[in-house]
């Protein structure tokens, strides 16, 4: 079946491209697709624009329909999508976070060089593999209770922190602080909790990992030293959401919200995109319920820092303080926040989705960390296994053009069968090690679902939302080791 999508698409200019209102009825705001022009073939090859029109019909969207250029298909909005909604009369759809709220990326430095790691690699991984729990279905070391889970999905990051888990500066450079305010664990069914439970502290599988990366190239070195940065660095990237936790409330409300647009009299192009007014009783109670998933996922990733800052100590006789294993930053891709925008010079309340996105806040934000006022928030973008990262920062021209949003990876040009189909025959592992990877994963199939020809060409991704000046280039860093799911 071809899946080609032949819409109408106007150039802007070098890195943006609108879908008119024009193009479809009920299209209450254009679409624009961030891509330069060696990628937007790529982007219509499947039927991810659509969507960026569907999401322009809904309730309350304000200025734009909006797309990144890691653009893929997803369930109701695009991966790589962002949609703000008017507060007051405006919607929250489950589609436009995704099904692994805050699934998300944090980074910590260490002051080793390249060559001092390489030597002790094999350990490094197999202490990693050993202390995170990973794949699917794994179950964590952490035993909590119901009311312990409570906590968690309360405190967040910083539920971790009080348990030892990490350090209390962590939370500040952690978005949200790690502990985003308004859950409420009532609103969250007893089989999320029930899958919650054991999954806490663990990695899980698909696209989630754990890397060794060294700063293979600064852009800016001024940025990268507010930052610790420095060229043949060694990082430790940590990719990981909600689990099942979050999958299961964006289920159940998916369900919910199916049911009521009737009752609410919205009529909308594709069922993918249920929604219900952000002022009803759905949309408080969903809400609330998936800033516990965020709060969970922080929480997560707080504990295998922690883990990995263990590994590190183990392996080169020195305590994390030592080799200067500070957190960079941690920041949220699949998320619904209230957040204040100019809009037509006016600052109004607006719920900005974004999925498969990034924050990206610019310098002397009052949500920026004050170690960072002076730089902007920093933005994580992970690639495919093998190809390697970026750290950017946020830009007051975000703010002016994407409610503050950037991309948030490379972007799936494969599906996960596709990519399964085409690795048949091969071994993905040696071919990573050919070209200086080692890998841990817990299953073939994974590799072969997240090899890295996958995704898309990570630079050019980079490159469109540094061109376009809605992020700033700081540093690339390259994996050499790398833990799967």
């Amino acid at each position: 079946m071809d899946r080609t999508w032949k819409g109408n698409l106007e150039k802007i200019d070098e890195y943006r491209w609108k879908i008119p209102r024009s193009y479809k009825k009920g299209m209450r705001v254009d679409g624009i697709i961030y891509a330069s022009s060696k990628m937007i073939n790529s982007i219509l090859q499947d039927m991810a624009p659509e969507q960026v029109a569907n999401v322009a019909t809904l309730p309350g969207i304000q200025k734009y329909s909006l797309a990144m250029p890691d653009i893929h298909w997803g369930y109701g909005f695009p991966i790589g999508g962002v949609a703000a909604m008017d507060e007051r009369n405006g919607v929250i759809s489950p589609g436009g976070v995704g099904y692994d709220i805050n699934c998300g990326v944090r980074i910590l430095r260490t002051n080793l060089k390249y060559e001092e790691a390489l030597k002790y690699l094999d350990k490094i991984l197999d202490a990693l593999f050993y202390n995170v729990p990973s794949g699917v279905g794994s179950k964590g070391k952490i035993r909590v209770s119901e009311r312990e889970l409570r906590d968690v999905m309360i405190k967040g990051a910083r539920w971790a922190v009080e348990k030892g888990y990490g350090w209390e500066e962590d939370l500040e450079k952690t978005e949200e602080k790690g502990e985003m305010k308004g859950a409420n664990p009532d609103r969250v069914s007893r089989r999320a909790i029930e899958r919650g439970l054991p999954q806490l502290g663990t990695l899980g599988s698909g696209n989630h990992f754990l890397e060794i990366q060294r700063v293979e190239k600064i852009f800016d070195r001024k940025t990268a030293e507010v930052m610790g940065l420095f060229e043949n660095q060694v990082c430790v990237m940590i990719h990981c959401g909600s689990r099942g936790l979050g999958h299961q409330i964006a289920d159940d409300y998916i369900k919910i919200m199916m049911r009521a647009m009737e009752k609410y009299s919205i009529h909308i192009p594709d069922r993918q995109l249920a929604c219900v007014p952000f002022s009803s009783r759905e949309a408080q109670n969903y809400f609330s319920a998936m800033v516990c998933a965020a709060n969970y996922a922080w929480c997560n990733r707080q504990i295998i820092a922690h883990w990995v800052r263990e590994s590190f100590e183990k392996i080169f006789g020195k305590s994390a303080r030592e080799l200067d294993m500070q957190m960079i930053y941690d920041v949220a891709h699949n998320m619904a926040k209230k957040e204040v925008h100019k809009v037509n010079d006016k600052e109004i309340n607006l719920i900005v989705h974004r999925k498969g996105a990034t924050r990206a806040f610019p310098p002397h934000h009052k949500d920026v960390p004050d170690v960072y006022k002076e730089i902007g928030q920093p933005v994580l973008i992970p690639g495919s296994m093998g190809t390697g990262s970026y750290i950017l920062t946020g830009t007051q021209k975000a703010m002016q053009e994407t409610f503050g949003s950037t991309c948030h990876g490379a972007g799936r040009v494969l599906s996960r069968k596709a990519a399964i189909r085409r690795a048949r025959g091969r071994n993905i592992e040696v071919e990573l090690k050919k070209a200086g990877v080692k890998l841990r994963a817990a299953s073939r199939e994974t590799v072969w679902e997240e090899m890295p020809e996958a995704y898309k060409n990570l630079d050019m991704v980079v490159e469109t939302v540094h061109g376009s000046g809605i992020s700033k280039k700081i540093a690339r860093l390259v994996p050499f080791g790398v833990v799967k799911g």
